[in-house]
């Protein structure tokens, strides 16, 4: 035998061993795949999990335990903090079975997974602005479920963190000198966030704006309804300093 046939022979050998290797975890019952990630999962082994559970999906042989490793990779994601992954395998999970027990569940997830990845006023809202809209949809469509109250006070502070946004944006107006911009942003402000803390906050700053404008009238107003609304606001005594520089 030549050395070309040994090589052959031994080349081929080796790809038996391989193939008889992967074969049995191949060969896995869906059910024991299924148990497989539930251990890896319990383990704190998310990765291990969501690649078991991937398996069970991929199999197609049992309906049920899809369904349930669908639910399962997402909470994996979320439980490694993989935010991006777990809000989008959580929005496939509803979309798939609208009408399941769980779905409910899934949007709440999914909210969260959002709700995760905010972080400064000072950075992209994005994250803010989807978990608000997916809250808002939990509460409205789960208007007693069981994480409505969480929901809730989540969507709560949503919408403070986007009052604080603009509050950001609207006084880097005023310290720019771009006087109509910063009006422009708190007036908005005061509309869309009527029911808010902070507001005492947006009216000094809105006042300032008119005075700096140049719009001494509007600039008294402003200042006066925030003696009247809020005459214990640590801004009136600001607000008083203001108006003692420009009249």
């Amino acid at each position: 035998m030549n050395k070309t046939s040994t090589s052959l022979l031994l080349t081929a050998f080796a790809l038996a061993l391989l193939q008889g290797c992967a074969t049995p975890q191949l060969n896995k019952p869906t059910d024991v795949l299924y148990k497989d990630g539930e251990q890896f999962f319990q383990s704190g082994k998310y990765e291990d999990a969501i690649a078991q559970w991937k398996k069970v999906k991929e199999s197609y042989q049992s309906p049920e335990l899809t369904t349930k490793a669908e639910i399962n990779i997402a909470d994996a994601y979320f439980l490694n903090k993989d935010y991006i992954e777990a809000a989008a395998a959580y929005e496939d999970f509803r979309k798939l079975h609208p009408g399941h027990e769980r779905a409910g569940y899934a949007l709440y997830r999914q909210a969260l997974s959002y709700y995760q990845q905010i972080s400064g006023i000072d950075t992209d809202q994005t994250p803010v602005k989807n978990a608000l809209t997916i809250l808002e949809s939990y509460i409205k469509g789960y208007p007693t479920g069981e994480y409505v109250k969480d929901a809730q006070e989540k969507a709560r502070d949503c919408r403070d963190k986007q009052l604080q946004y603009e509050l950001y944006v609207g006084k880097f107006y005023l310290k720019s000198g771009k006087y109509p911009a910063a009006i422009a942003r708190f007036e908005e402000a005061l509309k869309s966030f009527p029911d808010l803390p902070r507001r005492d906050e947006v009216l000094y700053n809105l006042g300032r704006s008119y005075l700096q404008d140049g719009q001494k009238t509007k600039g008294r107003e402003v200042f006066g309804r925030l003696f009247k609304e809020f005459p214990s606001s640590p801004y009136v005594n600001d607000a008083n300093k203001a108006m003692d520089s420009f009249f």
